[in-house]
Formats: C-alpha cells, sequence, structure tokens
C-alpha cells in the first residue's frame, strides 16, 4: 500500500509540476544524479536550460516537494526526493494488474 501521506491533492501537484518538459527533464536529470544531487550550474549546463528559467522550474519542483536543496557554502545542491517519488508511483500503481501480482516490481521503487 502506498504511504499515507501521499494524499490525492499531493499527487495532482506532483504531478502537475511533472507535466512541463523542462521540469520533467530536470526531474530525470536529478534522479540519474542520484543522492549526490546537482548544482544549478550544473544542471543548466548539462541541460541547456537559461539559469533564470532552471531557477523557476526548481522552484516549481520544490514546492511540489520533488527535490529538495542543500546549501553547501555558495552553491545549492538539488537532489530528487526519492520517497516522494516512490510514494507517487506506489499510489499510481497500487490497484495496476486488477490486483494482481505485477510482473515487474523493481521498477515501481528506488533505493536511492
Amino acid at each position: 500500500m502506498y504511504y499515507q501521506s501521499m494524499q490525492e491533492a499531493n499527487v495532482i501537484r506532483s504531478l502537475s509540476a511533472l507535466a512541463h518538459e523542462a521540469r520533467l527533464r530536470v526531474f530525470r536529470a536529478l534522479v540519474v544524479a542520484g543522492p549526490e544531487g546537482l548544482t544549478p550550474s550544473a544542471l543548466a549546463e548539462q541541460l541547456g536550460i537559461a539559469p533564470n528559467a532552471l531557477s523557476f522550474h526548481l522552484k516549481e519542483l520544490f514546492h511540489a516537494d520533488l527535490v529538495t536543496q542543500e546549501r553547501q557554502g555558495r552553491n545549492v545542491l538539488y537532489r530528487a526526493a526519492f520517497p516522494v517519488m516512490n510514494d507517487l508511483l506506489a499510489y499510481l500503481t497500487e490497484n495496476c494488474c486488477q490486483g494482481a501480482v505485477c510482473t515487474n516490481d523493481a521498477v515501481a521503487s528506488c533505493e536511492c
């Protein structure tokens, strides 16, 4: 069963944040980066997104609880919020396959 804090309002906020090409690319890049995360400058360079636009998209992902931020000296490090991502995936797949065991449970969560 999905984590109880993942209510429909949280799901809608998360999906709305991801329903933009640039934000989806940013989030996926942070997932690939894993727990080490990335700085905004590294994300901007990697994805070819202007820094001011990237700042807006990171803010939207942060407000949707999909990313975390940590200040490290003069830099801010962004990471994918893996527990929230896993809760979202669990919510979306809770009743998949009409209650039968799904064939690929490993895809439904990340242990990062």
